[in-house]
Parts: C-alpha cells; sequence; structure tokens
C-alpha cells in the first residue's frame, strides 16, 4: 500500500477493513482485534494480561469492584463508563490503562502467523468506547516493538519458554524490577504467566526477560536445528558454545561501557 509505513504494514484484510470503515471483531489464533469504523478500540490475546488483570494485580482497583462493573454494565458494552462514573478510577487512568492494554494485546494479536483470519461484523467488547487507535498506528508500533526486541537479544525462545535462572547469576547487577521477575521465576511458569502474577503488560516483562538473557541472567533455550550429516549431540555442543560466546561478548561490551562512564 502507498502512504505511512504503519498503512505499508496493514495485512490486505485490515487494511480492507480500515477502508471500509468496519465495525467488528477481527480473530486470529494469536488474538482479537475489535474495530469501530475501522478503528481499534480494543485487543484482546492469550498471550497478554486483559486490562482486568492490570488493573486488579495492579493495585489500581479492588477484584471486586471490577465484578461489579462487569456484572452492572457488561451487557451493555459500558464496562469502562461505568467504572469512570462510579468513582473507581479516573478516566485518565482508564485511558491508560486501556491502551497499554490495547497496544500490548496487538503486538501478539499481529505477530506472524499461519492459522486462519476472519472477521465478524457487529461483534463489539464488553469494555465499550474509551479511546480508538488508527489501525496504521498499532501495526506500526507492533512492528517496532518486534524490531526492538530483537535488537536487544536475537533469540526469540525465550519469549514462550519457562524462564530459567542461570546458575552462577548472583554477580550480575539487576534492577528491582527485573529481580521481582526473578522471584517468580521456577523453570516453570513462562514470561506470560510471570506478566500475570505481576500485573504488568506481557511486552513490558518480555523486555525484560530478552535484557536478563543478554546479560546471562537467565538461559536461553537452545533451539537445534541438526546439519545434515551431524550428530544431534555434536551440533548441541555447538550450538552451546555458540551461546556461551554471544554471552561473553555482551558482557564485556557492558564491562568497556561501564568502564567510560
Amino acid at each position: 500500500m502507498a502512504g505511512s509505513t504503519g498503512e505499508r504494514q496493514l495485512s490486505p484484510m485490515l487494511a480492507r477493513l480500515v477502508a471500509e470503515r468496519a465495525s467488528g471483531a477481527l480473530l486470529r489464533d494469536t488474538g482479537t482485534l475489535y474495530l469501530v469504523d475501522g478503528q481499534v478500540v480494543h485487543a484482546e490475546s492469550p498471550s497478554a494480561p486483559g486490562i482486568d488483570v492490570l488493573l486488579t494485580v495492579g493495585g489500581r482497583l479492588r477484584p471486586e469492584g471490577w465484578q461489579w462493573a462487569v456484572e452492572q454494565a457488561g451487557a451493555q458494552g459500558k464496562v469502562g463508563r461505568f467504572l469512570v462514573d462510579s468513582g473507581q478510577v479516573t478516566g485518565g487512568e482508564l485511558e491508560l490503562c486501556h491502551l497499554g492494554a490495547l497496544f500490548d494485546a496487538a503486538f501478539f494479536t499481529l505477530s506472524p502467523s499461519s492459522g486462519p483470519t476472519r472477521f465478524r461484523y457487529g461483534v463489539a467488547h464488553w469494555i465499550g468506547p474509551v479511546r480508538p487507535v488508527p489501525a496504521s498506528a498499532v501495526a506500526r508500533e507492533a512492528a517496532r516493538r518486534r524490531e526492538f526486541l530483537c535488537r536487544l537479544w536475537p533469540h526469540p525462545e525465550v519469549d514462550t519458554a519457562p524462564v530459567v535462572p542461570a546458575q552462577g547469576r548472583h554477580g550480575i547487577p539487576v534492577t528491582g524490577r527485573r529481580r521481582a521477575l526473578l522471584a517468580l521465576a521456577d523453570g516453570v511458569r513462562t514470561p506470560q504467566d510471570i506478566a500475570r502474577l505481576l500485573g504488568r503488560p506481557a511486552f513490558h516483562t518480555l523486555v525484560d526477560v530478552r535484557r536478563l538473557a543478554a546479560c546471562g541472567a537467565i538461559e536461553t533455550p537452545l533451539a537445534i536445528v541438526p546439519q545434515h550429516g551431524m550428530p544431534a549431540s555434536v551440533a548441541l555442543a555447538s550450538a552451546e558454545a555458540e551461546s556461551v560466546a554471544d554471552v561473553a561478548l555482551l558482557r564485556r561490551l557492558r564491562d568497556g561501557l561501564e568502564a567510560t562512564l
């Protein structure tokens, strides 16, 4: 498509829906985008905590307050408006949290996928209108986030694998935010599990996970594809050596930068 970067990044189906100012739900196996008049008004993904988690686990809203709002206004599709009118959150707080949840879920919904995509006209989300966002801006931000994660640590395996703290990591300085993440890393919980427990956006958690992997504080799973004629054990040893070399190089770069400060 001609136009801005965001417009060029729209899928053909989404571009068509924007052009016809469609309202409804764009369904993918990675999540759902809700449109009103061709603009994105909400997003949900199994990989991202919902706005309810961000508000309640994050401490801004009591769980019973959220449940009350859903019971009173969910059927009318006005949960957001009810939260503000009942004085449980301010309009600004709701808008910021909603935008955070929207962009977080949209990042996963718009991720590359081989699954089917379909659109259901007329389907609306029960949160109700908060602030619509142009689809081009949503697509542009999703692409920017993918590129940012790749620059941090080009090993996407850490995004979905259980978070495993590395042995001997105690000499590696980490921020308080990342210490909270490591405290929940038990070798079973994925970054998405930890994001829900902390009440944080999943993308922000992926940023922390990739930075922890880059500094050697957590393990990076190895994606092993044995070369033709090479035993898997040899391929594993080769991959492990390459991973160790990557971490060592990054640590040397970090040490050199710190020495110049």
